[in-house]
């Protein structure tokens, strides 16, 4: 199993001078979209050009991006119901969010209860359909037994799925079809990747009329993606691992792509992380299953993805802190002062962003924190 657990070989210095405050913005609570636009690939779509100017557009727009010979990489996870209700033997209230199931019977999980549960504390879940106990803690998680020889299967039956902190309202049955990606297909994330959501099948048919190849990483999304920066200076940052997989034939088609003059496009921040976490040191991606806590700030060097569709993401996010750095900090800070004057809808049901052409790494230098 593959472990990556630092940043990508030939950052910038210059990633060492930012703060987290370089990336607040301001945002009014309004433009957090609270729903799905009534169509996928009805959202909004927001270009930064090549020369740094911005296009209003639409995500059905989206083919006519694209170019024979390109290679559109998407994240095929599928999002589990993992938020369960119930007691403790105590009776008192506990929400459990399976951070990761483990094998059939035993999962890590974030507890919520007015007093930390204990080892060997009892938990009544679902109306008392489902039953846990917890063995201990694993850092910020706890480590939970279940009793069931198919937990993937009693977390379909009895749990809820677990739309983002920001989205003021339970899910629906709704949320079930629209919080998955149309070709969401290995189960394990407990947060969608979202800009694979704005993709139904007609805009996937338009994509390949145009000659364009596509292909798929998996990397499961965890709670973590939802944890605050704590600390001021982006170095002392620790980030949250999650697990992923790039196939051995992906690989090879990317770099086939990259060496015909080909652009790799990533649907994603996660397909982002995941191929650059996939580089080896001569800058071929090959096959990789495992762990990654790759942390991208601007000044990074990316080695595998040429072309960038995301969602508008947190302020102070280590997901912005990836936009910036693929985009360049001045003209992505830019972009969302406009996005927010424009009133495009923001987070994980919200608007998109395309960036056709990643900065160039000499400029990194206009990340320098705002004096």
């Amino acid at each position: 199993m593959n472990h990556y657990t630092g940043r990508i070989p030939g950052a910038a210095r210059i990633a060492l001078a930012m703060r987290r405050a370089d990336f607040h913005y301001e945002l009014p609570p309004e433009l957090i979209a609270q729903r799905p636009a009534e169509r996928r690939s009805a959202s909004r779509m927001l270009c930064l050009n090549a020369d740094g100017t911005l296009s209003d557009r639409h995500m059905v727009e989206f083919a006519q991006e694209l170019v024979p010979g390109d290679l559109l990489v998407f994240n095929n996870a599928r999002v589990i119901p993992a938020r369960l209700h119930g007691v403790k033997d105590t009776g008192g209230q506990v929400e459990v969010l399976i951070e990761r199931v483990l094998d059939a019977s035993q999962a890590l999980a974030q507890v919520r209860a007015s007093k930390p549960p204990r080892p060997g504390a009892r938990l009544h879940l679902a109306r008392g359909a489902l039953q846990a106990e917890v063995q201990g803690r694993e850092g910020e998680f706890y480590r939970l037994r279940f009793d069931t020889d198919d937990l993937q299967a009693a977390l379909e039956q009895h749990g809820d799925l677990p739309l983002p902190p920001y989205i003021e309202r339970p899910a629906g049955a709704d949320d079930r079809e629209r919080y998955q990606t149309v070709f969401a297909s290995v189960p394990g994330a407990v947060a969608a990747p979202t800009a694979g959501l704005h993709f139904d099948r007609n805009l996937l048919d338009a994509i390949a009329a145009r000659g364009v190849e596509t292909g798929f990483v998996t990397l499961h999304v965890g709670a973590g993606t939802f944890q605050p920066v704590r600390v001021e200076e982006l170095e002392q940052h620790r980030m949250h691992a999650e697990r992923l997989s790039v196939g051995g034939e992906l690989a090879a088609r990317i770099n086939a792509t990259r060496a015909r003059g080909g652009r790799v496009v990533a649907v994603g921040t996660t397909v982002v992380r995941a191929l650059e976490s996939a580089v080896g040191e001569d800058g071929l991606v090959r096959a990789f299953d495992g762990e990654t806590r790759l942390f991208i700030t601007p000044g990074c060097r990316f080695r595998a993805v040429d072309a960038l569709l995301t969602n508008f993401h947190l302020p102070e996010s280590t997901l912005l802190m990836l936009v910036c750095a693929f985009g360049g900090y001045a003209r992505v800070m830019a972009a969302y002062r406009h996005a927010v004057a424009a009133q495009y809808r923001f987070f994980s049901y919200g608007d998109a962003m395309w960036l056709p052409v990643r900065a160039a790494p000499a400029a990194a230098g206009e990340a320098a924190r705002p004096r």
